[in-house]
């Protein structure tokens, strides 16, 4: 039989199917649920560094004042009775889960500060995280605040979780950013053992009628998964650390194509609310007819096998793919106008 095993983080994993953070995991027995099916690592859903602010009411109070004039801000941040746990409620969440099953629990930390994600990821560490999953989120909306300061913080927050945590880190990133390679050396060099691939960039809707901006929640769709490939099949072979692809990972193919990319493993969740948890089991069988079909012995034979270092024309990750996919649409166009 064909092995699936793979390594992320410095662990040995059964396969690469890791469940994403998603609410599914904050329930003990879909976490049993999701190890049955065959996911070799759970993220459970995201600790966010704002609910330590509520919980301590200061930007409660912050958001009180001025209200009459401005109300409709505090629609843009949740009640704390809507956050789904509690800071305490989250910790003992990550001790459960490890003593209920087997696979690596990786706990989710979204922060924007030093000082609150290097208190937190302790705390993850000492209630039993088997690695701790940074999800970076930040947007320049200020015209004085350049790319470069946006990176540099970032990586200084790296660099203090890091520096304050022995279980391995990895860097959920948004792919907004100018150089990817430059950015993921210098994450790899803060202490980062692993970055994944990518953050997805929740866009609030309009509504016209009603003149407000809304919160828009979509499940990803494969379509999303190209860049995801396109970036992981670049920085493969650059990095000492590990790649994980999130976002559009719906099937066996998809799997495959990751790990040829070069991902270590692939993260799913919006797959697991339209198809069910079973599904993994679904997906690792297809991938298994399709590599023992091919007569491969590891899933890992075929790691980054269309990695940009791999190929023998780099073109299609350069800017020539641009002006061939161009080329060929109007080349198209123009037979069929004949």
């Amino acid at each position: 039989m064909t092995d699936i095993s793979m390594q992320f983080l410095g662990m040995k994993l059964s396969g690469p199917i890791v469940v994403a953070a998603t609410p599914l995991s904050e329930s003990i027995d879909n976490i049993r649920h999701m190890e049955d099916a065959g996911a070799s690592a759970i993220v459970l859903t995201s600790l966010f560094e704002e609910q330590l602010a509520l919980e301590s009411r200061a930007l409660d109070e912050d958001l009180s004042r001025g209200t009459e004039s401005f109300a409709e801000s505090l629609d843009f941040l949740p009640e704390l009775s809507d956050y789904r746990m509690t800071h305490e409620g989250y910790l003992e969440h990550v001790r459960r889960a490890r003593e209920a099953v087997a696979i690596p629990i990786i706990a989710s930390l979204n922060g924007t500060t030093v000082g609150g994600w290097v208190r937190l990821a302790k705390e993850m560490e000492q209630a039993g995280a088997s690695a701790i999953e940074l999800n970076t989120f930040a947007l320049a909306t200020d015209r004085s605040q350049t790319s470069a300061d946006l990176e540099l913080q970032l990586l200084e927050l790296v660099d203090g979780v890091c520096k304050a945590v022995k279980v391995p880190v990895a860097v959920k990133l948004s792919q907004m950013f100018t150089s990817l390679p430059n950015l993921c050396a210098r994450l790899e060099e803060a202490g980062a053992r692993a970055v994944v691939l990518f953050n997805r960039f929740y866009q609030p809707d309009f509504d016209i009628e009603t003149l407000e901006v809304r919160p828009s929640l979509h499940f990803s769709t494969p379509s999303e998964l190209l860049p995801r490939l396109h970036w992981a099949a670049i920085l493969f072979g650059h990095l000492n650390g590990d790649i994980a692809i999130t976002g559009g990972v719906h099937s066996a193919e998809d799997v495959l194509k990751a790990i040829m990319a070069g991902a270590s493993v692939t993260e799913m969740a919006s797959a697991l609310h339209i198809h069910g948890i079973e599904h993994i089991g679904r997906v690792l069988a297809d991938m298994r007819y399709w590599l023992e079909k091919r007569e491969y012995a590891s899933l890992a034979e075929t790691r980054g096998c269309l990695s940009r270092r791999s190929v023998p024309d780099t073109s299609p990750y350069d800017r020539g793919n641009y002006i061939k996919t161009l080329s060929s649409y109007s080349l198209r166009q123009t037979v069929a106008a004949f």
